[in-house]
């Protein structure tokens, strides 16, 4: 008797079905796992939670402390502009700090804050800085090339559209050409730009030199923030002449009322030691000499950069410090005569 065959075959169908069960049924096992393992660690880090926050806290406050006391004299410190001083002994405990601000410019974050954009606003242009150009590129080749010049001559043309901006341009031009030649700050330069614009707010312009109004502009400039610059060294670097600045330093000086007072001996006296290389004591001597030649009368009607000469050559001789006569009027820019003339006025009983 032979043993039956069993003839039943499994289609390729039903193979598919039962490995698709198999799989599914694992997948729902380690999902219930990794539910039981996440749930019984959720109460362990529910009680890490409190403590792990207290002890951030607790590490800021150190932080915190360790900035505002000194490590030296362990005072209290302020925050003085950029740096950290402490004010018992005036280390300085931190010094250019990192600003957290926005940048002027930023290409990858334009989305979410479009306002880090751009340069600042300046007053030494006659837009504001708010206008574009279109630059140059070696890569443009031929027609398109010449179709770029087109356009930028026609924006060129498009910015200053009439003459009052025209003029503006080039005043606004010599004004940064005289303030970077003389080495002057950017508040003086944006003070004679905002002085111009006043001046030609008054029509102040018609009939007198745009070199001498920049001149003009930057020497007041210069008298309203202290620093001390005479007509000679301003038209020394300057376009114009003397005259043309006289002309518009009058006219701006009558129309605009410019609250400017005669210039003392005393605001040349830290420039011309200086360049003289006195000490300090000779300096301090000095600046009671200018003082003492105002309240006496000598300073009146004299040049006051003559009368800052003589006060350093007389503070010299007195403490007997190398400085001649010469070199004290050369670096005024008088003549020898000046100072002996002052200088004896001062040493008269």
């Amino acid at each position: 008797m032979s043993d039956a065959r069993s003839t039943r075959v499994r289609s390729p169908r039903t193979e598919t079905d039962d490995a698709a069960t198999t799989e599914h049924a694992a997948t729902a096992d380690r999902a219930a796992t990794a539910d039981r393992a996440a749930s019984a660690e959720r109460p362990a880090a529910a009680d890490r939670t409190p403590a792990a926050e207290e002890k951030s806290e607790a590490g800021d406050a150190e932080e915190t402390g360790d900035r505002e006391t000194c490590p030296e004299c362990g005072g209290r410190t302020r925050v003085d502009g950029a740096e950290r001083v402490c004010a018992d002994c005036g280390l300085v405990v931190e010094a250019d700090r990192i600003d957290h601000g926005p940048e002027w410019r930023s290409f990858d974050d334009d989305d979410t804050n479009p306002k880090r954009t751009g340069a600042p606003l300046t007053r030494s242009r006659h837009d504001r800085g708010l206008s574009t150009e279109i630059g140059r590129s070696t890569k443009v080749k031929g027609r398109k090339r010449r179709r770029l010049a087109r356009m930028r001559t026609q924006h060129n043309r498009a910015q200053i559209s009439t003459k009052r901006d025209r003029n503006k341009v080039y005043a606004y031009t010599e004004i940064r050409r005289l303030t970077g030649v003389m080495g002057l700050p950017d508040s003086v330069r944006d003070a004679a730009c905002a002085l111009f614009d006043s001046a030609q707010e008054e029509s102040l312009l018609r009939g007198r030199s745009l070199e001498g109004f920049a001149a003009a502009c930057v020497y007041v400039a210069c008298r309203t923030a202290d620093v001390a610059r005479t007509v000679g060294e301003v038209c020394a670097e300057a376009k114009a002449t003397e005259a043309e600045h006289r002309a518009a330093f009058d006219a701006m000086n009558r129309e605009l009322g410019l609250p400017i007072a005669p210039s003392g001996p005393a605001e040349y006296l830290p420039r011309f030691a200086s360049d003289l290389g006195c000490d300090p004591a000779v300096e301090r001597r000095a600046g009671e000499l200018a003082e003492r030649a105002v309240e006496e009368g000598i300073a009146n009607g004299r040049n006051p950069v003559g009368v800052a000469a003589a006060c350093l050559y007389t503070a010299a001789r007195e403490l007997d410090a190398e400085c001649t006569q010469q070199a004290a009027a050369d670096v005024a820019d008088v003549t020898p005569v000046t100072v002996r003339r002052t200088y004896v006025d001062l040493t008269e009983e």
